[in-house]
């Protein structure tokens, strides 16, 4: 049996990305590929589990992780993402999903591995069917980036749309870690106030509650509430923000406090930040950037 510290489950998307000045590039992206890359830089040991069809195994390179720890299971379907960002902080976009990966089902988890945490870093609704979230509760801490319940794909043109999760009130109470970025907790809630739509949500039944923005991330868990704000020197790499941070976090709460954890999530997301693709530094250098320009936290 393999021991990780956390299992992250996802599907790697081929992206066709065009920015506000109307340059085009395309890459490898997927929630799996962000969030794998920095709690491994952060010295912990993470599976990816990825679903593929055979024609698209080049995008496994895409990994930072040891290719020892990355599991894909063969698929009819990948994921394709067409992204035209309107800002030049990446905040307001046009997303279409032209191709939806293979839904995941519980038996996609290899079962000669183990970890405290199973991650589902989806990409649409649909990614994770409500059963396997429930089954993978009895055996794992749930960690889930709320994104692959709100974020829907129109069928006859394949923009995606967010909407609320109707199942939210059954399924939270098998969440141990929640993320949403700021839009998201308020489609939840209805809250513009970030503070109140984590208590919301802890109170619907999620243990810990992550809520990005571009200017801070927050961390409540019922009892201590912490903001640290993002200290990026520039947004080339905005893209993925969301999954650093998360899964730098959840992986640092095996072994340190809250605020600690939300810490070193927020310097390592900052640091990334700084330059495109997944976050490829090592904790020293988050270290090191703690060190330069988050004094006022230590």
């Amino acid at each position: 049996m393999k021991k990780y510290e956390s299992i992250i489950i996802g599907h790697i998307t081929m992206d066709h990305n065009t920015d506000c000045l109307g340059n085009e590039i395309y890459a490898a992206g997927g929630a799996v590929i962000f969030s794998s890359a920095s709690a491994y830089a952060l010295g912990h040991k993470v599976a990816a589990v990825t679903k593929l069809n055979p024609n698209d195994k080049d995008r496994l390179d895409n990994f930072t992780v040891p290719s020892d720890d990355v599991y894909c299971i063969d698929a009819q379907s990948s994921s394709n993402m067409d992204n035209h960002y309107f800002t030049a902080d990446k905040e307001r976009r046009k997303s279409m999903c032209t191709s939806i990966g293979t839904p995941f089902t519980f038996d996609d988890i290899p079962n000669d591995i183990e970890a405290p945490i199973c991650h589902f870093a989806g990409l649409v609704y649909g990614d994770f069917p409500n059963e396997m979230i429930i089954k993978a509760a009895e055996k794992f801490e749930v960690a889930l980036d709320v994104q692959a319940m709100l974020r829907h794909v129109n069928p006859d043109d394949h923009t995606m749309f967010f909407k609320d999760w109707e199942d939210k009130k059954k399924l939270l109470p098998y969440i141990k870690y929640l993320k949403t970025d700021a839009a998201e907790a308020e489609i939840l809630t209805g809250l513009t106030d970030r503070t109140e739509a984590a208590k919301m949500l802890h109170s619907w039944g999620a243990k810990e509650i992550v809520i990005t923005h571009n200017t801070e991330v927050l961390a409540y868990d019922g009892n201590e509430l912490c903001i640290v704000p993002i200290r990026a020197r520039n947004l080339s790499g905005r893209t993925g923000r969301g999954d650093t941070t998360f899964a730098a976090y959840i992986n640092e709460r095996l072994s340190h406090s809250l605020k600690d954890s939300l810490l070193y999530a927020t310097a390592t997301v900052s640091l990334k930040m700084e330059t495109p693709g997944p976050f490829c530094g090592n904790r020293s250098d988050v270290a090191a950037y703690i060190d330069k320009f988050y004094n006022d936290f230590k």
